[in-house]
């Protein structure tokens, strides 16, 4: 099999896949990072001496993908299982979630309320077969099974402060699939099991780069691609900082509203579906704390004085030295929210900690950072995959994609590896 030097363009998850793939079947992959980092919404920063990701995340025992990564690349005993709990703010009260007893428990629902959610959630975690859902939309077929009642206490604000106007056109399948990862994440029906990596992503990112250079392929940081150079229907090269390299194989994994900034000679037709494709951006303020917020790793929440769905304390799975708070503002990327000031969003973070602990003061605030990004997930409509274009483009030698291109599946590690990996196996078959 002859070496083919291939371009791989983004150093998220997704695009370290690709590259580990190629390297590891004796390519030479180049991998462009516009950030100084790899990672893309895994990338950690200095959190007041305290190396963590911006974004939250964690794994679950279904995420083979990730697991197998793991075992090839030599640091599977870097993997820890916690038995982790939720938690529900509702009326001025943290109550437990996320089992049946605590589904009867629940104050402030019927029973026969909490009895179709509960039959719904169950249902979620047996099924595996989604195209029936695909042009089926997600609030309709929601209500349809847990009735108003249902809907309005456990559902309606998770739609409205993270979809806003998009709320009524969502895809049935692309819900499912978020209720159904978390669902399988249980190893009994009444405990949850997540896991988190010794040194947080940060240990796999680095480990996959180190690979792929000692395979012979490249990294090459700061470093954003301005164009991808086609010609005859073809590949010819990328341009980076005016300067041409050629490539016959380019494989881009960047966010797909940047495509048509990049690769502006694709067909219209093309672009157009780039165009339109809409996002979910986030404000995420992560917080340190002296004392634990609750004993909570997911934390739902629904009070009118809170415009989040949830939150989640990160330290209730992975120990740190400080308690570790997440708290996501979603919108979408078009929302006037989004060009808010950072503080306006961590004064509310702190009004709403304090809420649900009272036994919180100012002085429990060690430090408080807001981290944004425009394109954090897609808005997937029903019949997402229709109007995306194929993965392999109409010019020979470009494949693009992105974490929308699982869908149904949510964007998650595990998810972008699988589909990175396969995407290698294509542009080299």
């Amino acid at each position: 099999m002859m070496k083919e030097r291939i371009a791989v363009l983004g150093a998220g998850p997704m695009g370290l896949a690709v590259a580990y793939q190629l390297a590891k079947d004796g390519h030479h992959p180049v991998v462009f990072e516009a950030d100084d980092r790899v990672g893309g919404m895994t990338a950690g920063f200095d959190f007041s001496g305290l190396s963590i990701e911006r974004y939250y995340h964690f794994h679950c025992i279904s995420d083979h993908a990730f697991l197998k990564i793991l075992d090839e690349l030599k640091i599977a005993d870097k993997m820890h299982w916690v038995e982790t709990k939720m938690g529900y703010w509702y009326q001025g009260q943290l109550q437990a979630w996320g089992n049946p007893i605590a589904l009867l428990k629940f104050k402030g629902l019927s029973f026969f309320a909490k009895f179709r959610y509960g039959l719904h959630a169950f249902l979620c975690t047996k099924r595996n077969d989604w195209k029936p859902l695909d042009h089926v939309e997600a609030t309709g077929w929601i209500k349809r099974w847990v009735g108003k009642e249902a809907y309005e206490v456990l559902w309606r604000r998770l739609f409205d402060y993270k979809f806003y106007d998009y709320t009524s056109n969502l895809s049935a399948a692309w819900i499912w699939s978020r209720i159904r990862r978390i669902g399988r994440s249980r190893y009994s029906l009444f405990r949850e099991k997540l896991g988190y990596l010794e040194g947080g992503s940060e240990t796999l990112l680095s480990a996959m780069r180190l690979a792929i250079e000692a395979n012979g392929g490249e990294v090459r940081l700061s470093s954003p691609v301005n164009k991808v150079v086609i010609g005859d229907a073809k590949v010819q090269g990328v341009e980076i900082s005016g300067h041409f390299e050629p490539f016959t194989k380019v494989v881009s994994t960047i966010p797909l509203p940047f495509v048509p900034r990049v690769m502006p000679d694709l067909p219209s037709s093309v672009l157009d579906k780039f165009k339109a494709i809409k996002n979910i951006a986030v404000v995420c303020v992560i917080v340190k704390l002296k004392k634990a917020l609750t004993e909570n790793f997911w934390l739902n929440t629904n009070d009118p004085e809170m415009d989040i769905p949830g939150l989640v304390e990160y330290t209730n799975l992975r120990p740190l030295n400080q308690h570790i708070v997440y708290v996501p503002f979603y919108m979408p990327s078009e929302h006037p929210k989004f060009s808010e000031p950072d503080q306006n969003f961590i004064d509310k973070v702190r009004r709403y900690l304090k809420k649900i602990n009272p036994e919180l003061n100012d002085d429990d605030f060690i430090d408080l950072r807001a981290s944004r990004y425009r394109y954090a997930q897609p808005i997937c409509q029903p019949g997402y995959l229709d109007n995306l274009p194929s993965v392999s483009l109409p010019v020979d030698g470009l494949w693009v994609a992105d974490t929308s291109y699982y869908y149904p599946e949510d964007r998650g590690i595990s998810e972008s590896i699988d589909f990175g990996r396969r995407i290698a196996k294509e542009a080299i078959s």
